[in-house]
């Protein structure tokens, strides 16, 4: 039996639905005992296809002049399989998918992703995925193709044409670039979340410290805070959450009731002060590569030993060959067979999918770390969750046209509009940067 801050629990979970397949997946891999005698979890009756048209992601998916796309796999329903192994009720639903496109004014644009970072360039034996997310990346593809870059996409599908997919995916790996080889089919590595027992729990208070940004370790932290968890944000004096520059109304929707502290990681006063953090915390939130972890003189092994939780959120997973992999939501979701066929070309799914799909089920692992009695390391691989979202085969839906020129998904009995994306609203205005240091120290971190 696997172990897990599950262990001991048993849950009846059919595999008829692939929510069910998916609550399996997922409840197996965080130790629960599972047969197919039931129905705990109140999946049955969902449906891959109907989950997805009602998530607002398949609105995202496809080109502009063209209908929304179903897709291979279960992507909305891995959500609601998450959801409902949270255990505690929560505003969100299979929506999560779709709303920072909702928050941006984002639509389906293949072959680019909704937000323009992403495409996938064709290999001489296959197809290559890349985002060109960060001014860095830009700076890289010089060094990446051999030669001056004047347009960035026109440079990579010349270069990328002469390639084999391995030899280009090794070399961008190599550069730091998040670049991955694009599967035929799903690409599961490993489980979705590795689990590493460490000591007896040393508080109950649900202390949660966030040290992540921009969407998945973000929206796990909001899910755990609907949960009744305290949650603080710690960002660092340079380098503050990117997503605070974005829409306002979803990054308020992440960090809405969280406390803010901001710390100077280089001064041995911020260090010392991060360490009193996570010594209080009863879990930590991250979403760094290991090395930038080890640099501020903190260990996660060595905080679970202690007896706090720690939830690790990865491009590729926590192991040595793929620590220092770098990932962002559309590649690693590419790299994963978690892509639209259009003719004989790959197209994205969704926006950034496997960011809010690692998110959702981080924070179902998280619950059950804060409820265990032991500390549990929790390595969450994005690239797994999206193939455990790629591996569910196709339910036979049809997508249909009304007379008012609404789509319309149907599977089996069941009917419903493709749903545009939308957004929660924000329970209140995100704390500024900040805005807690002081307070949160004294109280926890005394100097």
């Amino acid at each position: 039996m696997t172990d897990g801050p599950l262990r001991g629990q048993h849950f009846a979970i059919s595999p008829g639905t692939a929510a069910g397949a998916c609550a399996r997946t997922l409840a197996t891999c965080l130790g629960a005992d599972v047969t197919d005698d039931g129905d705990d979890l109140g999946l049955a009756g969902s449906s891959a296809s109907i989950d997805w048209a009602t998530s607002g992601a398949m609105a995202l998916t496809g080109r502009a002049d063209s209908p929304p796309r179903l897709v291979d796999g279960a992507p909305a329903s891995v959500v609601r399989a998450a959801l409902a192994l949270l255990g505690t009720p929560t505003s969100a639903g299979v929506q999560v998918l779709g709303e920072r496109a909702a928050a941006a004014g984002l639509g389906r644009r293949a072959p680019w992703s909704p937000g323009g970072a992403f495409r996938m360039v064709r290999a001489r034996d296959g197809w290559l995925g890349l985002s060109l997310a960060r001014d860095s990346d830009l700076d890289l593809l010089p060094a990446l193709v051999g030669a001056d870059v004047q347009d960035p996409w026109s440079a990579l599908e010349g270069w990328a044409g002469s390639q084999s997919v391995a030899a280009a995916e090794e070399r961008g790996t190599l550069l730091g670039l998040p670049m991955s080889a694009v599967p035929v089919a799903g690409d599961s590595r490993r489980a979705p979340v590795l689990a590493t027992r460490g000591g007896g729990r040393a508080s109950d208070s649900r202390v949660v410290l966030d040290l992540t940004s921009l969407w998945a370790g973000p929206l796990c932290a909001h899910l755990l805070g609907e949960t009744g968890a305290r949650v603080i944000k710690v960002e660092s004096a340079d380098r503050i959450d990117g997503a605070r520059r974005g829409p306002s109304a979803f990054f308020d929707l992440l960090h809405a009731g969280h406390e803010s502290v901001v710390l100077d990681f280089g001064t041995e006063s911020g260090r010392a002060a991060l360490a009193g953090l996570i010594d209080a915390a009863d879990l930590v939130l991250e979403a760094a590569r290991p090395r930038a972890l080890e640099q501020l003189g903190v260990d996660a092994a060595e905080v679970v030993a202690s007896g706090t939780s720690w939830v690790s959120i990865t491009a590729y997973g926590r192991d040595e060959a793929n620590a220092l992999r770098v990932g962002f939501g559309d590649d690693v979701a590419a790299s994963a067979g978690l892509v639209c066929w259009d003719g004989d070309r790959p197209i994205p799914v969704g926006d950034a999918i496997a960011d809010p799909l690692a998110g959702v089920v981080a924070a179902a692992a998280a619950a059950a770390a804060l409820a265990s009695r032991d500390a549990w390391l929790l390595d969450v691989s994005m690239h797994d969750v999206a193939a455990l979202a790629a591996s569910v085969p196709p339910d036979g839906a049809e997508l249909f046209q009304t007379a008012d020129a609404e789509w319309q998904v149907q599977a089996g009995e069941q009917r419903v509009a493709v749903a545009e994306p939308a957004i929660r609203p924000a329970k209140s205005a995100a704390a500024t940067a900040g805005r807690d240091t002081d307070s949160v120290l004294a109280e926890f971190a005394p100097s």
